[in-house]
């Protein structure tokens, strides 16, 4: 019952975290509804009072999803604590039971002497970790784990020094989910897109208006999901002090974001049957309207021209200040009528070093405070490495305009039931969501001297659904 006490202790500590983070938005809306209510005093016109009482709808519907969402999280803190506390009080009855081994145990934990007082043993985990029959059980484990293809050394998870366990630093868990518009949804999903503003009309004053048109289009979401499993031996799970299966959690969470992101700008929305959202790099390369366009989508454009661009070339490369006006230049194919926010930009760490190089003989400065505050030297907006982009290529654009349509969130779940004769455990997660860039021309790539952006992209092999 540890595991489970552990894995509990460590849900509660994240959905605490979560409701802080909740919480601390409340002075934001106490705020907010103060400012509203003295916009309402203050209007006076009938427009006025029509953009107020929009602003108050919009803040109604906000401050009621953030209620919701600080009760739901209270009561899984509850519900969770009152399992831990159960566990923990079962825990404690058992351990008034004296253990039949609990002499064996004591004599393991005291040091004596024999012949010339040298000391035979040492305190009991080490003297375990001594005796040869223990050995060959751990090298037994070890080589057990070994076999599995999911997992590869394993067995180092058993040290006779614990000195813990160095992860990659991967955020929890995409880099992108922050940036792009994620939208809860149930069953059909669809979201509108007003048409371009019309130009009104000038007249005489007593002559007839003119009919402005005004077209609406839209996107549905589909849903395709993404995670996976490990299966390790339930001896590794209780013979280690790594705490092994939290970390293993933490891994699918973060193989789960790396696969979101990587769906996020190169995903295949189907194409050779990979199901998943559509990539940003997917849509700007197409050639030509697809035959599964919706009729109600709007117009298709062409922009694998416009919005993909080269500077320079592996025999004339561009370097300094040319390099930074190049990008600055045709970073103008971004178009961002629909935003509200400021660009993103993505690219591998070999690519933001070489700009941060080039930008040092403009102003060294102003790159060194870029890259401390994770922001795209010389032309702002917030910067992401993702090491999965090819060098030399940038992808940037108005993240907030990629819908991302969340049916379910990054789930966790174990059980022994399915390899229970085998003595394992499995550890899954799944996140189902379904994703495309709404409007495709806020975004565009850049590929420096001589790198060429495309949508080629390497994703994992769905190899348990082949021939299904």
């Amino acid at each position: 019952m540890a595991l489970r006490a552990i894995m509990l202790k460590k849900k509660i500590d994240d959905k605490k975290k979560e409701l802080e983070a909740l919480r601390a938005k409340d002075a934001d809306f106490e705020k907010r509804e103060a400012d509203l209510e003295s916009s309402i005093n203050e209007a006076e016109t009938d427009e006025e009072k029509a953009a107020v009482e929009d602003e108050v709808g919009k803040f109604d519907e906000e401050k009621r999803a953030h209620d919701e969402a600080k009760t739901n999280l209270e009561g899984e803190v509850g519900d969770l604590e009152a399992e831990l506390k159960g566990i923990e009080e079962a825990d404690e009855a058992r351990a008034k039971v004296v253990p039949a081994t609990e002499e064996r145990t004591k004599e393991m934990n005291v040091e004596h002497t024999v012949e010339g007082n040298k000391t035979e043993r040492k305190h009991g985990f080490d003297m375990i970790m001594q005796r040869e029959d223990v050995k060959a059980w751990l090298g037994e484990i070890r080589a057990h784990i070994k076999e599995k293809r999911e997992m590869t050394n394993v067995g180092l998870t058993i040290p006779e020094v614990f000195l813990g366990m160095l992860r990659q630093n991967i955020e929890r868990y995409s880099k992108l989910y922050r940036h792009v518009n994620v939208r809860p949804v149930n069953g059909t999903a669809r979201e509108v897109i007003m048409g371009s503003v019309p130009e009104g009309v000038w007249t005489e004053c007593c002559a007839n208006l003119n009919e402005l048109s005004l077209v609406f289009n839209d996107v549905e979401a589909d849903c395709y999901k993404v995670g996976g499993y490990f299966k390790v031996c339930n001896a590794a799970l209780e013979d280690n002090d790594v705490q092994l299966a939290s970390n293993i959690l933490e891994c699918i969470g973060e193989a789960i974001g790396l696969a979101l992101d990587k769906a996020i700008l190169y995903g295949k929305n189907g194409v050779n049957t990979q199901k998943m959202p559509q990539g940003i790099m997917s849509r700007l390369v197409q050639t030509s309207k697809p035959d599964s366009y919706p009729a109600t989508a709007r117009e298709w454009v062409d922009l694998h021209t416009s919005n993909i661009r080269t500077i320079g070339s592996s025999v004339l490369p561009v370097g300094g200040i040319d390099l930074y006006k190049d990008i600055v230049k045709e970073s103008s194919a971004i178009k961002g009528k629909y935003a509200r926010g400021r660009k993103t930009w993505v690219m591998n760490e070999k690519t933001y070093t070489d700009l941060v190089a080039e930008g040092m003989s403009i102003n060294a400065a102003g790159v060194i405070v870029s890259a401390t505050n994770g922001t795209m030297p010389v032309l702002g907006g917030d910067l992401e490495v993702l090491d999965f982009i090819p060098d030399g290529v940038i992808i940037g654009g108005y993240f907030e305009l990629y819908l991302l349509a969340e049916r379910a969130g990054t789930r966790f779940a174990q059980s022994e039931h399915a390899y229970f004769v085998q003595d394992q455990t499995v550890f899954k997660g799944t996140a189902r969501y379904d994703g495309q860039p709404v409007i495709a021309e806020a975004f565009m790539a850049i590929g420096i001297n001589g790198a060429t952006p495309t949508a080629t992209m390497t994703f994992a092999s769905d190899t348990a659904n082949q021939g299904a």
